[in-house]
């Protein structure tokens, strides 16, 4: 899409959630879900602002668009789950285990995490962006979590080796064939199933299921949860293209990829940067996904009467419009790949770790988790936790909600310079902080 103003914001879902069948609860419900009775406080003008937590957008093919009626979890539902793990004394460090090396008899192994470009002629290797250092996912991940311990994780060291022999497998073809590799843990070695990538981005991909049995295993006695970090491509089920992510809530663990995220990969898998969160909220950019298709589909009888949703005005002042006028003033042509690679990752990493902390897909408000259904609906996604989801988190974690906010701060400023998701996230945390006070 063209350079855009966005001059107005949406607050309220698209029109395309009312053909999907999508009915988002009322005001009063969606502020009894934050309280641990399920009941709305009788004092009024408690509704947090639309113009900080704005509704999901559900435009075409988004999650909620597929799977209109997914089940809200409030925060009396989630205090009520049997399953879900509580933090305690001796059991609440979040770890974040760096990504994997690879042995030097299995090099190839390596070039899997480089993307192929795809070109009228061949596959061309993608240029090299430095990746996300765990160093930074794992601050991230401090302040998003904040008030609990978030260490790296170093021993035993993880290292991706053969599994059986190779000598057979000289070849790149034949390599590409190996139905196998090994993830060693310290004396131990972990079967791991390959395949090459179904859209031919990737020469080859690990199995999700199989890294996250192995993170069960290095599970230390102190963890309340457990993040691995790997940069290759996922695939999960055999009819799976590739999955960014997945977290087994009630055992602890979640394993995210940096590979779909390089945004070398952004116009060959059609990505929309220019309308990324907060951007996403911009009138203009929602009529064009509709109209993209409405276009291919065919006319109405009648023309259905649709209310007129509620929008935010550039000129506003809000938590939103201060996100969106920070994501504006950097230039996307000046944005150093890196960073924007990093703070993709970051914002899965969080999502994922929500999982083991008990959180459903939100199905409120926008909300960092939220379901999504491709790299599309990602990157139009917030960071931040919708006030249904934040009450779960400072209830588990014992933190102070301006502190948090303070803490998501301190960290988005180290980036805000370069980044426009760092720069219109911390935007969005002043103008939230001053909502919240003292």
């Amino acid at each position: 899409m063209a350079s855009c103003a966005h001059e107005h914001l949406a607050l309220e879902p698209s029109s395309q959630a009312q053909h999907a069948g999508y009915k988002r609860a009322t005001a009063q419900r969606r502020l009894a879900a934050a309280q641990p009775s399920g009941q709305a406080p009788k004092t009024s003008g408690l509704s947090p602002a639309a113009s900080t937590f704005p509704a999901p957008l559900v435009l075409p093919n988004d999650e909620l668009s597929w799977d209109p009626d997914y089940d809200t979890q409030s925060l009396k539902s989630w205090l009520q789950l049997p399953e879900r793990n509580k933090v305690t004394a001796t059991r609440r460090t979040v770890y974040v285990v760096p990504v994997p090396s690879v042995a030097a008899k299995v090099r190839y192994v390596q070039d899997w995490a480089s993307p192929k470009l795809p070109s009228p002629r061949d596959s061309k290797k993608a240029p090299e962006v430095a990746r996300p250092r765990p160093l930074d996912v794992r601050d991230y991940l401090a302040a998003f979590y904040h008030n609990l311990p978030v260490k790296l994780l170093s021993k035993p060291k993880l290292q991706f080796t053969s599994w059986g022999d190779e000598s057979g497998a000289r070849s790149s073809k034949k390599r590409l064939k190996q139905a196998y590799i090994a993830l060693s843990i310290g004396s131990e070695a972990v079967r791991i199933r390959t395949r090459p990538s179904r859209d031919g981005f990737f020469s080859g991909q690990l199995n999700l299921d199989d890294l996250l049995d192995a993170a069960i295993s290095l599970l230390p006695p102190d963890a309340y949860a457990l993040l691995l970090l790997v940069d290759h491509d996922l695939y999960e089920g055999e009819d799976d293209d590739f999955c960014c992510g997945r977290a087994y809530g009630g055992s602890r663990v979640a394993v995210v990829s940096s590979a779909r995220y390089n945004p070398a990969l952004d116009v060959a898998q059609e990505v929309e940067t220019e309308h990324a969160w907060p951007a996403s909220h911009c009138q203009k950019y929602i009529d064009a996904c509709l109209q993209e298709v409405s276009q291919d589909a065919a006319p109405p009888r009648k023309k259905a009467k649709t209310a007129v949703k509620p929008s935010l005005p550039r000129a506003a002042s809000s938590a939103l419009h201060a996100a969106a006028h920070a994501f504006s003033s950097i230039s996307a042509s000046l944005q150093p790949h890196s960073t924007l690679w990093l703070s993709r990752f970051c914002k899965t990493a969080s999502h994922e770790l929500g999982h083991c902390f008990g959180m459903d897909h939100c199905v409120y408000y926008a909300c960092t988790m939220q379901g999504t259904a491709g790299l599309s609906e990602d990157v139009r996604q917030p960071p931040y936790l919708c006030p249904v989801d934040l009450a779960k988190v400072l209830r588990a974690t014992e933190a102070d909600v301006k502190e948090r906010y303070e803490a998501l701060l301190s960290f988005c400023e180290r980036f805000e310079e370069k980044d426009r998701m760092f720069a219109a996230f911390a935007a969005w945390l002043r103008a939230r902080i001053v909502e919240v006070g003292p």
